[in-house]
């Protein structure tokens, strides 16, 4: 078709022509133009109905982090050393020191909620005679008793840490976690007053992502999320947990709920030497395989409803109503019974 026809065709289809008459008229070209103007006409750009998967996604901002990052607080004292940002502390590993007072992992579920000294029983006494044990300390047994025999390991235990050997453990010297932990950032310096201390996680490297709550649908647990970081490294993700969140709103002093998303890569390898950064994830909304699709321009609207692309039949060109699906990328799913893979269609230069 040429360029007047189809400018004829877009002109009569807005002054309300009925599209099986157009339809027709464009198939048999009466009347459009006169042969000099055919003449005259370049031909049309066209471009080609091709077969592919089609995936509408979206972007969002996010950032690269750690899993459970919990920040560690001492009650008074002032700050003599904070573990480096970046480190990593494992099972007996120093955290930070109060007053020179050292506070070091321990690995567990409950925390420490008492001081512990003989007589006790309980979970929470279990719990640490098997870190005594694990650290290589001996002549108790492991159990939910207290004994003189964990009494005197547990002095040995505070020799080696500088601690006053009273045989007790004060819950200000020990932190559990599920395993070893990496100090993602201070909250105070040496010499300040005791507060706040140090940011701990674990090891595992998550992508969180705040979205609105109307675009809840791309959080779909398990799904496939596509993350990029600034220096361009790309990774795959999955996702693993979301968590209605009250944020800061755009407001000052206005609060928000949003939902935070956490994206796990699927290489914990490949990212664990990547540093905390901001993040870009790529959700996917959509997805459509092995369709038919052409550009979005192609597509002509008709008047009775519905759409139709203007088809290449050798010199000539002839509309093909089509129904539409996924839109996604400047593409279109198309399908109908006139229109086949490798077909060409007009589309606007």
């Amino acid at each position: 078709m040429s360029t007047s026809r189809r400018i004829l065709f877009a002109a009569l289809a807005l002054l309300g022509a009925g599209g099986i008459a157009l339809t027709i008229a464009a198939a048999a070209g009466f009347g459009f133009a006169s042969a000099d103007d055919e003449a005259d006409d370049p031909p049309p750009a066209t471009a080609e109905v091709t077969r592919q998967d089609l995936v509408a996604s979206t972007e969002e901002r996010g950032r690269l982090g750690y899993a459970e990052e919990t920040t560690l607080r001492a009650g008074g004292g002032r700050v003599t050393w904070l573990a480096a940002v970046g480190s990593t502390v494992d099972r007996g590993g120093q955290l930070y020191r109060v007053d020179e007072q050292p506070t070091v992992l321990l690995i567990g579920g409950l925390p420490a909620y008492r001081t512990l000294e003989s007589g006790m029983t309980g979970a929470d006494v279990k719990q640490f005679e098997e870190n005594l044990a694990a650290l290589g300390y001996t002549g108790f047994d492991v159990d939910e008793e207290y004994t003189r025999n964990t009494a005197a390991a547990v002095k040995k235990w505070q020799k080696s840490l500088g601690l006053e050997q009273t045989g007790t453990v004060d819950p200000a010297r020990v932190h559990y976690a599920a395993g070893p932990v990496v100090v993602t950032a201070h909250e105070a310096r040496v010499g300040d007053d005791a507060g706040d201390l140090v940011v701990v996680a674990g090891s595992t490297r998550v992508v969180t992502v705040d979205l609105d709550l109307g675009d809840s649908r791309f959080a779909v647990a398990g799904a496939a999320v596509s993350v990029t970081v600034p220096d361009g490294t790309s990774f795959t993700g999955t996702i693993t947990g979301t968590q209605p969140t009250v944020v800061d709103g755009d407001v000052e002093g206005e609060e928000k709920t949003v939902l935070r998303v956490t994206i796990t890569p699927d290489d914990q390898a490949a990212v664990a030497a990547l540093p905390s950064s901001s993040a870009k994830a790529t959700f996917e909304a959509d997805r459509r395989e092995g369709v038919l699709v052409v550009p979005v321009t192609a597509l002509l609207a008709l008047t009775e409803g519905g759409y139709a692309v203007e088809a290449v039949d050798g010199e000539k060109t002839r509309l093909v109503a089509v129904d539409t699906g996924l839109f996604a990328g400047g593409l279109v799913e198309i399908s109908g019974e006139d229109i086949a893979e490798g077909d060409r269609v007009v589309v606007p230069e």
